[in-house]
């Protein structure tokens, strides 16, 4: 049963993705072709993340006490519904916020699943593992998003909606909620501990970075490297792509280096990831070669971190029965910097230029690894 969970929610994280990132291979469309201005998509983000912070806290609660497989259906069909419409519904902003909220399903509805068949040994190698997700679904959803656009870019919209629903009808039909010796089977409360609340200040911190690399880097690459619209969708799954090994190699340090030290690995990670942001304004301008090499590696120390975190340490210091709840609470502090990130793109880019923005994306993970660091002499003997 564990390795069906695993592939069942594995795969279905990465189906979440195919209705989450097609928006931004679509935006240069939505700029071009219907007129949108960055500030009315950084609006239409906006609902979005909102909705999906507020889902977060509350998706959370239900499913540490009604069970994640109808939650997580229900999900996956009203995100596929929202991509779909995409192609036909003149209001962006709307079908987002919808989106949003039926994409919240996702995370803690999942982890709990994560949390009640996985074992507790080895858990930063296999929830490293079963992080690749994240970025198996960026790469694939970022991919799939620009291959079906090319054709007319309402294909971008509708195609990712179609792959979702057969991943939902597998999921429902294979997936049960948790009935082995791991599961959390009452309830608890969730109480915010120190340890949790520093997962959660770091979350915010690389959640923003992460949101705008993920929703903006297209539109930067079309607007300040002169890419077709084609090469900057192509050009940026190298942040999903390459972030892959970020995942694995987090997991497997936390594990094989530092004893089970989520939190030391994650803030050496934070750290290198804001000595490329400062980087990147002049490493984007050294040519595609570069340009594609530094978006790698701007990858592999964002979601390093960020699944490291996010899973298996949530698996660590969440209370006993709420581990869904310490997902949906994590991951909702953490969207709060979702909602801030479009703002900050778009204010930054549109009034002082995009090289601006990058150092600043930098500065937020300097904030996030001091966040790590103020737990880093009990955490770093966390044991699985």
């Amino acid at each position: 049963m564990f390795r069906r969970i695993f592939l069942l929610t594995w795969v279905s994280y990465i189906g979440y993705y195919l209705c989450r990132k097609n928006f931004s291979v679509l935006m240069p469309y939505f700029k071009e072709d219907l007129g949108w201005t960055s500030g009315g998509l950084a609006n239409a983000l906006f609902l979005y993340s909102l909705a999906y912070c507020v889902g977060q806290f509350t998706i959370g609660w239900l499913a540490d006490r009604f069970g994640s497989r109808i939650l997580v259906t229900l999900g996956m069909i009203a995100t596929a519904g929202c991509s779909a419409l995409m192609a036909v519904s003149p209001n962006l902003a709307l079908l987002q916020g919808v989106n949003g909220a039926a994409q919240s399903t996702g995370w803690p509805g999942l982890l709990k699943l994560t949390r009640d068949w996985f074992p507790s040994t080895n858990r930063g190698v296999i929830m490293g593992w079963w992080g690749t997700s994240l970025v198996v679904g960026g790469f694939a959803g970022t991919w799939l998003a620009t291959r079906a656009a090319e054709t007319h870019w309402t294909r971008g919209a509708w195609v990712p909606s179609m792959v979702l629903l057969a991943i939902m009808i597998a999921f429902v039909t294979l997936a049960r909620d948790g009935r082995s010796p791991h599961a959390d089977h009452r309830p608890g409360p969730l109480v915010v501990n120190a340890p949790l609340a520093a997962i959660a200040a770091m979350y915010f911190c690389v959640k923003l970075a992460r949101y705008a690399f993920l929703f903006w880097l297209p539109l930067f690459m079309t607007e300040q490297l002169r890419y077709s619209k084609s090469d900057a969708g192509y050009a940026s799954t190298a942040f999903e792509a390459i972030g892959f090994f970020g995942v694995l190699g987090a997991g497997y340090a936390s594990e094989r280096f530092a004893g089970g030290g989520r939190f030391g690995v994650a803030a050496l990670m934070m750290l290198a990831l804001a000595l490329l942001c400062v980087a990147y304004p002049m490493l984007s301008a050294s040519g595609p070669l570069v340009n594609l090499a530094a978006i790698a590696a701007i990858g592999v120390f964002t979601f390093g971190p960020d699944t490291l975190m996010a899973g298996a340490a949530v698996h660590d210091v969440a209370p006993p029965g709420a581990t869904a709840s310490a997902g949906g609470f994590v991951n909702g502090v953490g969207s709060l910097g979702q909602i801030l990130s479009p703002y900050v793109v778009s204010t930054l880019s549109t009034q002082f230029g995009w090289d601006t923005l990058f150092p600043v994306l930098g500065g937020f993970a300097v904030l996030g690894a001091l966040a790590l660091a103020t737990q880093l002499r009990p955490a770093w003997r966390t044991t699985s």
